[in-house]
């Protein structure tokens, strides 16, 4: 027995069929260009915010500059800007120590710019001197070694700075419009920069009819005091 079929009372609706603006695809080109605006309108609209993996990477390079130390102050010696200073010694004590430093001095010596030698095995005040510029130095901790070169009032460095500026030709630069040296050898002190204490002697000592012998302040412990007219010691 077969069943009827009944007929739905349900119409359908068919949607209506989008409107294309379009006469042929020859303006399709033109539809697609007047959505590009609206789009990047709607990106302005709405920006993005950036990813959690940028901003990690941006904190993370905050906290590494912040971490950073601070570069160190330069190093200079007062009232020495037109000449090259160096501390020294003379001893030959330490062998090596007496070659890097007559080595360094023949380097600037072929300058012939004004130098001022300071020679610590003749007044031990320069030691001093020396501890006290380098005390803000990365190096205050460290042993102190010898030669040690300012160069316009500005540290440079030991023999191995110098030798590395002079084989690539930098340290001509440095030098550069510091005052040309005088030639010859001081007639006063013979080249050694330091004569004889006048008020003692060279004996460090002087008699005083109140006090008795006392040291005397005007000269090293050696009895020395420095050469006012000469310019640098021999090698």
């Amino acid at each position: 027995m077969w069943l009827r079929r009944s007929k739905t009372r349900a119409r359908v609706h068919n949607a209506p069929a989008p409107k294309f603006a379009c006469s042929s695809f020859k303006d399709v080109h033109t539809l697609l260009l007047d959505d590009e605006p609206a789009a990047a309108a709607s990106s302005l609209e709405s920006p993005t915010k950036p990813s959690i993996c940028h901003r990690s990477r941006s904190v993370k390079t905050l906290i590494r500059t912040l971490s950073q130390p601070a570069p160190p102050e330069e190093i200079r010696i007062p009232g020495a800007e037109q000449t090259v200073v160096v501390y020294f010694t003379s001893l030959r004590i330490v062998r090596r120590t007496f070659e890097d430093c007559k080595a360094v001095r023949s380097i600037l010596r072929d300058f012939r710019v004004s130098i001022d030698e300071r020679d610590l095995s003749m007044d031990s005040g320069f030691m001093d001197e020396l501890r006290s510029i380098l005390a803000q130095s990365p190096e205050k901790n460290s042993k102190l070694t010898l030669p040690r070169v300012f160069i316009g009032g500005r540290y440079v460095g030991g023999v191995e700075e110098v030798r590395r500026l002079h084989e690539s030709g930098e340290l001509k630069k440095h030098v550069e419009g510091l005052p040309a040296s005088e030639p010859g050898t001081c007639g006063a002190c013979g080249g050694y920069r330091f004569i004889l204490c006048d008020e003692c002697s060279g004996s460090h000592k002087y008699y005083s009819e109140k006090g008795g012998f006392r040291s005397c302040t005007l000269c090293n412990e050696n009895g020395l005091v420095r050469c006012p007219s000469c310019s640098c010691a021999p090698l």
